[in-house]
């Protein structure tokens, strides 16, 4: 699976649990919030002040 902006935290861990790792080291540490499972990837990245390309290529490898 190819993630981008538009992915949904929730759908990343489903699809590939893995992941979680990736999104942990850069800060994302809510994963397990309810909330947190409808937001896009794009808007994560902005509420932590990370740059949401940069996670994308991460996610991607």
């Amino acid at each position: 699976m190819k993630f981008n902006k538009d992915t949904k935290i929730g759908e990343i861990l489903e699809k590939s649990p893995e992941k979680a790792e990736i999104l942990l080291e850069i800060g994302m540490h809510c994963l397990g919030c309810p909330a947190s499972q409808m937001e896009t990837l794009e808007e994560a990245c902005e509420v932590h002040g990370i740059d949401v390309e940069e996670v994308i290529e991460k996610l991607n490898k």
